[in-house]
């Protein structure tokens, strides 16, 4: 008696990877906003500066 295995149908090798990524908005994070806004503010502080 021959016994025969079924061959499992072939996988998208992208789709595991795709899973695995965190995927998400493509905003910035909470820190790099804070950052952004303190950076934004010292140049605005730099530009209010009375100079000599």
């Amino acid at each position: 008696m021959k016994m025969t295995i079924k061959s499992t149908k072939p996988r998208n090798p992208f789709v595991v990877a795709a899973l695995r990524r965190a995927a998400g908005s493509h905003r910035p994070g909470p820190g790099a906003r804070r950052l952004r806004a303190a950076r934004e503010l010292r140049l605005e502080i730099e530009r209010l500066r009375p100079g000599p």
